[in-house]
């Protein structure tokens, strides 16, 4: 499943999902790397 998450503010990384870390943060696999960082928030369509 791919994941987008925030690794600064102006900075974003989609990746395959790796983990979800105990403070929240989320891990990613972009080729043989692994970003963690902050999940980006979904919004709901009405």
């Amino acid at each position: 499943m791919l994941r987008t998450i925030n690794v600064g503010n102006y900075i974003s990384i989609q990746g395959q999902f790796v983990q979800t870390l105990s403070d929240g943060r989320v891990s990613v696999r972009v080729g043989n790397q692994v970003y963690t960082g902050k999940p980006v928030g979904s919004t709901k369509a009405a």
